[in-house]
């Protein structure tokens, strides 16, 4: 076993690479229901917030640029890791906070998973200043027709949705006889 590692309950934005020295089968039974609760000691993981993939398959970018670019973990908190991250082949899984629901819990992974990094992804600023509302966009702010520019409005709309009508049946008549 590699130890135990523990989730604190409402744990957030923390992303745990693991890597897996296991063979393709084996990596491919992880992604079956409970399969990933059971090598990892634990249940009620939310499959959804775990990646297990080949690095092979990141191609050009690695495993340091998806966890950049793709998993929005800065540069200064991956620098230190580099040497490590650049270096792993084979598979690997990441491992959300959001896979725990918010709940705490304790992983004992089996002895093919072994922890390589824990990483925080850049939070999100939800700070902006706030919205100005021009006076056009707010309701009844537009000027009011007076009431016979609206009523002849309304009869030529009337006019012309009768017309249309009219000539739609008058086709299909047309059609039906011939």
């Amino acid at each position: 076993m590699s130890g135990v590692i523990s989730i604190a309950a409402g744990e957030r934005g923390v992303i745990r690479v693991f890597s897996l020295e296991m063979g393709p089968e084996q990596v491919k039974f992880l992604q079956e229901p409970g399969a990933l609760d059971q090598v990892l000691g634990t249940e009620g993981l939310d499959l959804q917030h775990v990646e297990i993939f080949a690095v092979s398959d990141l191609e050009e970018m690695g495993l340091l640029g998806y966890l950049s670019e793709g998993c929005g973990v800065p540069m200064s908190e991956l620098f230190p890791h580099r040497p490590m991250l650049e270096t792993l082949q084979g598979y690997v899984m990441l491992l959300r906070s959001r896979a725990t629901a918010g709940r705490a819990m304790r992983l004992t992974p089996a002895d093919a998973i072994k922890m390589v990094v824990t990483v925080k992804e850049d939070p999100t600023d939800w700070s902006a200043p706030p919205m100005t509302t021009p006076a056009s966009s707010k309701p009844h702010s537009a000027g009011k027709l007076p009431p016979r520019e609206a009523r002849a409005a309304a009869r030529r709309i009337g006019a012309t949705l009768f017309s249309i009508v009219m000539a739609l049946i008058a086709v299909v008549l047309l059609v039906l006889i011939f």
